[in-house]
């Protein structure tokens, strides 16, 4: 084999100073691994290392190491918590005995260990394979993008640069960045394409440019479905956040046609979480584009359809047909409609900031703008889960992080675990009884004026603001249809009236569903439903429950 051929194949490492424990290990690996890795094997912790710093020379990738945890020269936690400073995107599993416990858990804090997985693990179709096989799925998944892939040309500073380069990264499509105010290549390849006078151009692999292109173009291009395959359905699902996606995946697992529509990305905002550690099932935390990869991979294959990007104009009902329209004039119909559209980021009224978004001033971020940022400062505002999880993931990058938060203490908004997070990064400083006065900046930020509760200001220096000040509800296609509240919020089942009577006009015999909206069969789930509790784990349980008040429903009509 070439020297090409077999860098090209990712390693997994397996340590273990019992010799019939890596014989078994190794053998498992290589039964189920040898056509697409190279299994490396060490009899111990000290050899494990060498061969660490072996393929780290040879420039070979490594993308996952199965050690054990009681080794006498170098313990298992201590011999990734070295590998991972050579290969800090490896996964990781460390096999353990059952009083090894502990410190598996510890390790999952120490090292971020991904998986602990108890000897002995047969059989290795059950208690083995599925473990690796999505660990080495999320590897491949959060993989740089490779240099023959999508590249935009674009500024640093362009709004519609930026526009292009977040709905690749929500949508986990790779990209490289080509700064042309930077790049000394960059301005004979544009002067090599037509038309390409204005920014952001969009280089696709095959050789095709597409410029100036707007977030539907992008999407038909890199294959993300646009277009239902049907115009009717037992259940069409407005947006693709976590109640969604729950909803899809127990909408079609029991047989019903299930369309989701989103109009950005599928995720929903906790698909923007660098870190969500309070789901259960999770103890290592999961990523939320990792769950939400994962959750739209399981509704597809489950038979569900996910279109996106397209947006809902309006909603209207004629007689038993629930019908969507979409901006582009599109329309789709369904016996049942589940309202999961979630939250839009509440955009702040200070000076400059209309001005420089885009260039600076941001709503929300991904995990490539945090990189975007090294050895930069950047402001995070808001107290709430959102800006906290922002927040350490820019700490990663950032030279120096600045959280204003109007409360008096992160914990009136913010989880424990997230709190006690950023007390322990020495590059964070947060900003209490603080807020946002104006931002400043020639073309792009250059600075952010705070003011205390004192009214005194202060200004920092800042190449970038992410605003987390809270949202308001994605409902203004459903006026006229359905009944809101003031604030937008759709109240459902016995909130509808606030003393559990029928909602005005209700043409049915019994009450509405708990998850059921003023008209029937029209329902609502996640963040958009009035006095909802807003974490993962609740918009989950929502969407699943409202599927059997859909099969409710259906069997009535």
């Amino acid at each position: 084999m070439s020297e090409s051929a077999r860098k090209a194949r990712p390693v997994i490492v397996a340590v273990d100073d019992d010799r019939d424990v890596l014989d078994a290990v190794r053998r498992d690996l290589r039964r189920h691994y040898a056509g697409s890795y190279r299994i490396v094997a060490a009899d111990g912790g000290p050899q494990g290392m060498d061969a660490v710093i072996e393929l780290h020379r040879r420039g070979e990738q490594v993308a996952l190491f199965v050690v054990d945890q009681r080794m006498p020269e170098l313990e298992g936690t201590d011999l990734l918590l070295q590998a991972k400073t050579h290969y800090p995107e490896a996964k990781t599993i460390l096999l353990t005995a059952y009083a090894d416990t502990d410190a598996a858990i510890q390790s999952i804090n120490e090292v971020g260990l991904d998986h602990y997985l108890m000897k002995p693990w047969q059989p290795p179709e059950d208690l083995l394979y599925p473990v690796i096989d999505e660990l080495l799925d999320d590897w491949h998944a959060n993989r740089p993008a490779p240099f023959d892939g999508i590249r935009v040309l674009g500024a640093r500073w362009d709004a519609a640069t930026h526009e292009v380069k977040d709905f690749l990264a929500r949508n986990q499509i790779p990209y490289r960045f080509v700064d042309v105010e930077h790049d000394t290549e960059s301005a004979a390849l544009l002067a090599s394409l037509p038309d390409a006078s204005h920014l952001p151009v969009v280089l696709l692999p095959g050789g095709e440019a597409l410029i100036t292109p707007d977030v539907a173009e992008i999407a038909a291009a890199v294959g993300l479905s646009v277009e239902a395959s049907s115009p009717f359905y037992d259940l069409i699902v407005l947006g693709a956040g976590p109640a969604g996606l729950a909803a899809a995946v127990y909408g079609a697992s029991e047989g019903l046609g299930v369309a989701v529509l989103e109009r950005s990305a599928t995720g929903g905002q906790a698909g923007t979480s660098s870190r969500i550690e309070n789901y259960l099932g999770f103890p290592n935390g999961i990523s939320g584009a990792d769950l939400a990869r994962r959750a739209t991979a399981q509704a597809k294959r489950l038979g569900a359809e996910v279109v996106h990007p397209v947006e809902v104009a309006s909603v209207r009902v004629e007689g038993p047909a629930r019908i969507v329209t979409l901006t582009d004039g599109r329309e789709l119909s369904a016996h049942t409609l589940l309202v999961a559209t979630g939250m839009r980021m509440r955009e702040l009224a200070i000076d400059g900031v209309a001005e420089l978004t885009g260039a600076g001033v941001y709503y929300g971020a991904t995990m490539p703008e945090a990189a975007a940022y090294a050895g930069e400062q950047v402001v995070i505002v808001g107290g709430a889960n959102s800006a906290g999880q922002a927040a350490v993931m820019f700490s990663r990058h950032a030279a120096r992080v600045v959280m204003v938060v109007r409360a008096a203490s992160l914990d009136e908004k913010m989880s424990r675990y997230l709190v006690d997070q950023i007390a322990a990064i020495d590059t964070i400083e947060v900003r209490t009884s603080t807020e946002v006065a104006r931002v400043e900046g020639d073309g792009h930020l250059e600075r952010v004026v705070l003011v205390d509760s004192a009214g005194q200001e202060v200004a920092e220096e800042a190449t970038g603001m992410f605003v987390f000040v809270g949202a308001v509800p994605h409902t203004d296609f459903l006026n006229g249809v359905i009944a809101v509240n003031s604030q937008g919020f759709i109240p459902t089942g016995p909130d509808i009236t606030g003393d559990g009577s029928r909602p005005h006009g209700w043409p049915l015999e019994r009450d509405p569903y708990l998850l059921e909206t003023s008209v029937p069969g029209i329902f609502a789930a996640g963040d958009v439903r009035d006095n909802a509790v807003r974490r993962v784990a609740s918009a989950v349980g929502q969407g699943a429950i409202s599927v059997s008040f859909v099969h409710q429903y259906l069997a009535t009509v």
